[in-house]
């Protein structure tokens, strides 16, 4: 096992409990869920269920909890406590975790909000997308644009650590809309955003309107012209670009995300959910009657492989890229040998000529003009065939 698996393995984890259940189907969305609430109760027995049967499967403390989903702010304080419950009980919890609920604005009552204070959450992940109503009825998203501005002012009175989800790139969203949109956010002084553009995913209605004519095409240059817009706005308001996606104060970066994206193991529970120990990733069946079923008889419902070299270096290259640290020579070289670190630098070469890549004390980064072209770039340093 190479030596990164190991210190991994034993420097902590996070879990990731996935609530696959949401009111109404965004039609940007291909994540697993159901809108059918039905089978909330057996679920999360199951999810209790099944971080039981996995407690031994990593090593070392709970680092981060996160709820993701699907919509996590529809369960009850009642199943919250439950699966805190059986996290306590059944794994080691660092003193100061991370645990961030992702929810949803029509979620975000007054009294829902003060009961999430009452649990062990200490960080929100608001799905606000857009402050206004044209954006939110194209997506179809289940709340208002009053509702996300509410819910925010109202969450601040308890929360510290909030982050906002926003999209860009909706077709029929000038230039001046999204900066409205961020000025905005900005103005309500959240320490986080998460902001993506917004992709279209085949099977998901957002594909099938766009076939049809109803939903214009999703423009990239538009989208690339509201990242530059993002980066500049974010840049003014004090707020580090720490991934590609991520903004944030400082001591507000998300430690779930950055885990993630250094490479360090995570559980996922849940259907759907995958997991990474540094040597194999494994994923659970997309499908909760298949996954609670299985969960009761005792079996874990998942797949596996194992990772290859070279699908463990090209995983640096993608998330190292995707960050403000960069991709590290030494530690290509110390970790793969050293014909992928001279691959990697001549792979590099006409991204540095073009100043779309920078070197910089051993270290590849995107530059400033790069940074939209970050996943093309990434691609470029991809291994094929390697000795």
């Amino acid at each position: 096992m190479n030596s990164e698996y190991l210190e991994n393995r034993n420097s902590g984890f996070g879990l990731y409990i996935h609530i696959p259940f949401c009111k109404q189907a965004c039609h940007y969305c291909d994540f697993h869920f159901s809108t059918s609430l039905k089978k909330k109760d057996e679920l999360v027995n199951a999810l209790c269920r099944e971080l039981m049967l996995r407690k031994d499967q990593l090593k070392g403390e709970v680092e981060t909890i996160y709820f993701g989903g699907g919509t996590p702010s529809l369960l009850s304080s009642e199943e919250l406590q439950q699966i805190f419950e059986t996290i306590y009980k059944n794994y080691k919890v660092s003193q100061n975790p991370e645990i961030t609920l992702e929810a949803n604005p029509d979620d975000l009552s007054n009294l829902q909000i003060h009961k999430f204070t009452n649990s062990r959450i200490n960080r929100l992940s608001i799905g606000v997308q857009s402050f206004f109503e044209e954006d939110l009825k194209l997506m179809n998203r289940a709340h208002n644009a009053s509702e996300a501005l509410e819910c925010i002012v109202e969450a601040k009175k308890y929360f510290e650590n909030i982050s906002i989800d926003l999209i860009y790139g909706i077709p029929g969203m000038s230039n001046e809309r999204w900066k409205e949109n961020l000025e905005i956010a900005l103005k309500l002084d959240v320490p986080h955003l998460s902001c993506y553009a917004l992709t279209v995913e085949p099977k998901t209605a957002l594909k099938k309107f766009i076939e049809k004519g109803i939903v214009p095409p999703v423009d990239e240059e538009v989208a690339q012209q509201h990242y530059e817009i993002l980066l500049a706005e974010t840049e003014k308001a004090g707020l580090e670009n720490y991934e590609f996606s991520n903004f944030g104060k400082a001591g507000s970066h998300s430690r779930n995300n950055t885990a993630y994206w250094e490479g360090k193991p995570y559980l996922g529970i849940g259907p759907s959910a995958h997991s990474y120990d540094g040597n194999s990733r494994s994923w659970n069946v997309a499908n909760n009657t298949k996954y609670i079923k299985s969960i009761e008889a005792g079996t874990l419902p998942s797949e596996a492989e194992i990772l290859s070299k070279k699908d463990r270096y090209n995983e640096y290259i993608m998330t190292g890229l995707r960050t403000k640290r960069g991709v590290s020579l030494d530690k290509v070289e110390k970790e793969f040998g050293k014909l992928y670190a001279e691959y990697l630098l001549k792979q590099a070469e006409s991204n540095l000529q073009n100043h779309l890549l920078i070197l910089e004390d051993q270290t590849l980064k995107i530059s400033k003009k790069g940074k939209f072209l970050s996943d093309g770039i990434a691609a470029d340093l991809f291994l094929v065939n390697l000795g």
